[in-house]
């Protein structure tokens, strides 16, 4: 195979449709723009959404939903995930990223859940906890530290 042999596979490559060569063509003269008119402008036409004179649809739907730019987002974790570490390790969000358990550190933070049971000393550090996590993580015997 030479680089100067390449070419496209058969079908693979349509020819441009020929505008404006006579009359006879069926696209000559207007090029398939009709007469005159905004359409048949160079850059004619309008933008997409606009409807001329009418109430426009964006302006016919009701407005919906509320961002909250003041909202604190956490990393969250259930106690149960935790298991998967080894009796009196510590753990930190960014160990567990390390681990996968978590795809990505959100700017408030961590924040441990009391979803599901835990059976294993840590030492467990986030910026929150949920009361029935802290109390999880300390009836067996770890400790659970904000940070």
């Amino acid at each position: 195979m030479i680089i100067n042999e390449l070419k496209p596979a058969e079908g693979a490559k349509k020819a441009p449709k020929r505008l404006g060569r006579g009359i006879g063509s069926g696209t000559g003269k207007t090029a398939g723009k009709g007469h005159k008119g905004q359409w048949a402008r160079s850059g004619g036409g309008v933008r997409p959404g606009f409807e001329g004179q009418i109430f426009g649809l964006t302006r016919r739907l009701p407005k919906a939903g509320f961002d909250n730019n003041w909202r604190k987002v956490y990393s969250t974790v259930n106690v149960s995930a935790l298991e998967a570490f080894e009796d009196g390790a510590t753990v930190t969000a960014e160990v567990l990223l390390e681990k996968g358990i978590l795809s990505k550190i959100e700017p408030y933070g961590l924040k441990v859940l009391g979803d599901g049971e835990l059976t294993k000393k840590l030492n467990v550090v986030a910026k929150k906890f949920t009361k029935s996590a802290e109390e999880k993580i300390k009836a067996v015997g770890g400790t659970a530290e904000v940070k």
